[in-house]
């Protein structure tokens, strides 16, 4: 008799544990590492600098999730995953590259379409859940990424964009489908991908919470390049300082390999970077990360890594930049392929999300067994990240491996709910709190 009603306790408890959106026991250690087979919904995961294996533990592979054989189309059954008490609904679909989102004051929801050098806008849901209007805001731009509205508030006077090798603006009023004016040409920035030279092309841009400072961020040209001797790799893997008009200022910070989204913290006005970090060295190394950036900091690309390890394919480069070397606030799994980042600023969702970090993680290809292919969660408290990190909207990978969703943007919409853009079904997913109704 005990036994039995020991049992239905444990199974009640069981049942409340998982219905809770959060709260979920924290996997540490080894047990913190994954793939995309134990990505779930509301499970949490911490690593720290002293869960990090030496380097060539496992041997490096490559295990891209592009091909015939591994990228596939949507399985019919197939739908992203998201916690007890949420919905996903096909926002858009048949998109040529969707990538990073900003969402403007007045709702409107604007996307990268890198690949084919424009800008689209969506506004508003339908009775079906798809958008209610598509329009192409600007055409005819590099490998654009980046979006930011400026000056910063409720009403601003223009749209920045980042392009692979320059920022541009566009003369912008609340409500503009359409651009109104030509590009202006600010700035020009080291370029990348297959239009300019190779190497990482994405270029993010924000503001600084008066307005007073743009950053962009220009990944590196390699995987792990001295940039002693490579001059390809100046002025990359790090975060530039630039006024609003383009006049370039400094290096805000360095030795971030490829800091692809940023986002400014809106409690402690710091700016936060979700990076990639470097490959070849095992699965297990080296996580990729979300962190707030110091003005200065040093990040450790290409000699060093997190908690002051030196990369043994520099071994006795740079000794005194040891101690500068800065560890991220939450260390991601390895090769995830962090993109882009946002604080949760909305008011649809549960309480507890209030400040938090969404990243969308783009997956891996340098892992024996995959992991990325969702989005995640970070929770913050006061501003200050705790190092933990939810699965929250996951299921883009089959049972058997094959890849058929890559998260890339994530905004928040006016009313709370998230927007994902995934470039693997060419989609934008619409996540909404429902409370289980």
């Amino acid at each position: 008799m005990f036994l039995k009603s020991l049992t239905a306790t444990v199974f009640v408890a069981a049942l409340i544990w998982a219905d809770s959106p959060t709260h979920t026991p924290t996997l540490t250690g080894k047990a913190a590492f994954t793939d995309y087979s134990q990505q779930k919904p509301g499970t949490r995961r911490k690593l720290t600098v002293a869960d990090l294996p030496e380097p060539y533990a496992t041997p490096s592979v490559d295990n891209g999730p592009n091909g015939t054989t591994n990228m596939i189309a949507r399985p019919k059954d197939a739908w992203p995953q998201v916690p007890t008490g949420f919905k996903v609904e096909l926002y858009a679909a048949d998109l040529g590259n969707p990538r990073l989102l900003r969402t403007a004051p007045n709702g409107d929801l604007f996307l990268a379409d890198s690949e084919a050098g424009k800008i689209l806008v969506f506004r508003g849901v339908s009775t079906d859940g798809k958008a209610g209007q598509t329009e192409v805001f600007a055409t005819g731009l590099a490998q654009p990424f980046g979006i930011a509205f400026y000056p910063p508030g409720p009403n601003p006077k223009w749209i920045y964009v980042g392009n692979t090798d320059s920022i541009v603006r566009f003369p912008y009023q609340n409500g503009d489908l359409k651009a109104r004016g030509a590009a202006e040409k600010l700035a020009d920035i080291p370029g990348g991908g297959r239009l300019r030279g190779g190497g990482h092309w994405t270029r993010d841009v924000v503001f600084s919470q008066d307005g007073a400072r743009m950053f962009v961020s220009v990944g590196s040209h390699s995987n792990v390049d001295d940039s002693d001797t490579h001059p390809e790799e100046y002025h990359r893997a790090d975060v530039l300082q630039f006024t609003p008009e383009g006049k370039f200022e400094k290096v805000y910070a360095y030795g971030i390999r490829n800091c692809v989204g940023e986002a400014i913290n809106p409690i402690t006005g710091a700016l936060w970077c979700s990076t990639n970090e470097r490959d070849a060295l095992g699965d297990n190394l080296v996580p990729d990360y979300i962190t707030h950036v110091e003005e200065g900091g040093f990040y450790g690309w290409p000699w060093y890594y997190m908690g002051g390890r030196q990369d043994p394919r520099h071994a006795g480069k740079h000794p005194e930049l040891k101690s500068k070397v800065l560890t991220p606030d939450v260390l991601l799994q390895p090769h995830f392929a962090s993109l882009e980042m946002l604080f949760y600023n909305g008011a649809q969702f549960p309480a507890e999300y209030k400040g938090d970090v969404f990243a969308a993680e783009h997956g891996s290809w340098n892992r024996q067994k995959r992991a990325g292919y969702e989005v995640i969660r970070a929770p913050l408290a006061n501003g200050q990240a705790t190092g933990e990190y939810d699965d929250f909207l996951t299921g883009f990978v089959t049972a058997d491996g094959r890849v058929w969703g890559r998260p890339v943007g994530v905004a928040v919409a006016k009313d709370g709910s998230l927007f994902v853009s995934d470039d693997g079904s060419k989609s934008i997913w619409h996540v909404i709190y429902t409370g289980g109704k």
